[in-house]
């Protein structure tokens, strides 16, 4: 258990500056070229979304790995389909609203959620390459 304690730790902290870096980006840019763009969802409740669902997917997998399950890609694939239907949720509001412009809204959320979910498969093998 102590490596799943260790594992998830560094995770969170690497997790927190990516989720820092890519929200101050995010922000500038939209406040230098987005200025006269209204939107659905502020950038904040984007990136909450993004760094739960990324957290409790990089949990579920750390604890099922130190559990001793080391047939994890199953479960990744699940966590993934999961991941993509609690987006379509997430955006629903906005789909079925007679908001205007929703193209800038897919697209401020579509952007984090692929970095995050290329953060999320290169943690998960870089701690699973260690192990090997």
């Amino acid at each position: 258990m102590g490596e799943f304690k260790k594992r998830q730790g560094v995770f969170l902290l690497q997790l927190i500056g990516v989720t820092a870096v890519l929200f101050a980006v995010h922000s500038y840019l939209l406040y230098h070229f987005a200025k006269d763009i209204i939107f659905f969802f502020p950038v904040w409740q984007i990136y909450v979304f993004h760094v739960f669902i990324t957290l409790i997917l990089y949990s579920v997998i750390n604890y099922r790995f130190s559990s001793g399950k080391k047939d994890i890609f199953n479960l990744f694939m699940i966590m993934t389909f999961l991941k993509m239907f609690l987006a379509i949720l997430f955006l629903l509001p906005l789909l079925l609203s007679s908001f205007e412009n929703k193209q800038p809204d897919v697209f401020n959320f579509f952007i984090p959620y692929f970095l995050y979910l290329f953060f999320e498969v290169y943690s998960l093998t870089k701690f699973l390459n260690k192990q090997a």
